[in-house]
């Protein structure tokens, strides 16, 4: 890791770590608590009040060291803007959610709407700037890569789904003190050692989030005194895919990422099998990591185990590159 990208994490890290005594006494004050459900885990009942928009701080902490470097690394751009884009339609979600009191936050429609209209600003960039990007780097092949414009065409429909469906993994996964933060802190290290050794020119935001995280964790850590909230969660979604998509690798998210993925379908099983039994649940609860806190697991076992088994799983993605 060279000079700039090592700056740039411990920058990230302290400007996280600091703006914790400041940010999160006003929240507080702002009353921007969470809401927790009644019929949810029980144990989750004494977080509500618990602040919550922490997303706020992750994001400054990312954005803030890149606007020193983005002239020498214009390659971080599409990821900057797709980690910001989601951040703020994050943000609208908590806002109307912690502010307003609606209950929902924003609409299903208008959240997917904001969803559509940024990725799509992310697939026009990449197919007039960086087409190349829309290769598709296949797992365990030695190299070998999906290319052409025929390709690149039919790439189209699977950057949205790559996205989405990233984006809301994360957001699936921010449901315990430090869980999406610990899982998204290794993939960000992992995202941060590709870009370095393969000089993919996107190791500043790599290390900046990465940064960012850790900052992030000394508040966020099991008993959380913040929550990320949609703002940092959908974030966070947008930086990895993002990254992915300038490394030509969003084939091995379903590898290091594998913890989002699992999440988002548990969810899909036990709405799926709810409706088609008429009542009956197939986990206890969804997401999956509830499912493990009502089986007896404690919060820290949960995120220590995902937490490793991330990092097991990007050394298998190490391995397909």
């Amino acid at each position: 890791m060279d000079l700039v990208n090592a700056a740039v994490l411990f920058i990230s890290f302290l400007i996280c770590f600091g703006l914790g005594p400041v940010v999160i006494p006003a929240l507080t004050r702002l009353k921007v608590g969470q809401t927790e459900r009644v019929e949810g885990v029980q144990s989750h009942l004494k977080k509500a009040g618990t602040p919550t928009m922490g997303g706020i701080m992750i994001l400054v902490a990312f954005l803030v060291p890149q606007l020193f470097v983005i002239r020498t690394h214009p390659r971080i751009m599409p990821v900057l803007f797709l980690t910001a884009g989601f951040g703020i339609i994050g943000f609208l979600d908590d806002y109307l959610k912690v502010v307003k009191h609606r209950s929902d936050g924003l609409y299903p429609k208008q959240k997917m709407l904001g969803q559509i209209i940024v990725t799509t600003v992310f697939v026009v960039w990449l197919w007039v700037r960086e087409p190349f990007c829309l290769d598709l780097l296949i797992p365990f092949s030695g190299g070998k890569i999906l290319t052409g414009t025929v390709w690149r065409v039919i790439a189209i429909p699977i950057a949205y789904l790559a996205v989405i469906g990233t984006v809301n993994g994360v957001n699936f996964t921010d449901g315990l003190d430090g869980l999406a933060s610990s899982v998204t802190s290794v993939v960000a290290g992992f995202l941060l050692c590709v870009s370095v050794l393969r000089g993919e020119g996107i190791g500043p935001v790599c290390a900046g989030m990465l940064g960012a995280l850790l900052g992030f964790l000394m508040h966020n850590a099991h008993p959380a005194r913040v929550f990320m909230g949609d703002t940092g969660s959908l974030a966070l979604g947008g930086f990895v895919a993002a990254c992915a998509y300038m490394m030509k690798m969003p084939l091995f998210i379903i590898i290091f990422g594998l913890i989002y993925l699992v999440e988002v379908v548990s969810v899909m099983i036990q709405v799926t099998y709810f409706k088609k039994t008429g009542g009956k649940r197939f986990f206890k609860m969804a997401p999956i990591h509830h499912h493990f806190e009502l089986s007896g697991w404690s919060e820290t076992r949960i995120v220590t185990t995902f937490t490793i088994f991330t990092l097991l799983l990007c050394v298998a993605a190490w391995l397909g590159i």
